[in-house]
């Protein structure tokens, strides 16, 4: 039997910064997922480069993974990975066990903003 596979694109082109999430993706059939960021650009103000010390690629926080049985309340599913520090990097998690529903969300700091494209591919 072949299993079936579907990747879904869940931000494309988006800006983020402050908190931020993609948009819930219904995956309930699926017994695995992997979710991919790749950051297209980013930004960084001149005062956050110096609360870094000047450093590019100073690390950004983790990507929390959600999970919800009804794609409007959500709780954090326990894994995370890195944001992408440069756009030459794709950064991944993979997730099992998730219920119905799949999400990701970042808290970026004060003066970082990063155009991202998230997609979830589902087996």
């Amino acid at each position: 039997m072949i299993r079936e596979n579907h990747t879904a694109v869940v931000a494309r082109n988006e800006r983020w910064s402050g908190v931020a999430a993609t948009e819930p993706y219904e995956a309930g059939w699926a017994t695995e997922a992997v979710i991919f960021v790749r950051a297209l650009g980013i930004e960084r103000a001149a005062d956050a480069a110096e609360a870094t010390d000047g450093d590019d690629d100073a690390s950004l926080p983790d990507v929390r993974v959600q999970m919800s049985a009804d794609g409007m309340r959500w709780i954090d599913e326990g894994s995370s990975f890195p944001l992408p520090e440069t756009t030459e990097r794709d950064t991944c998690a993979r997730v099992a066990h998730f219920g119905n529903w799949l999400r990701i969300v970042a808290q970026l700091p004060p003066g970082v903003a990063m155009k991202v494209l998230v997609t979830v591919h589902l087996k």
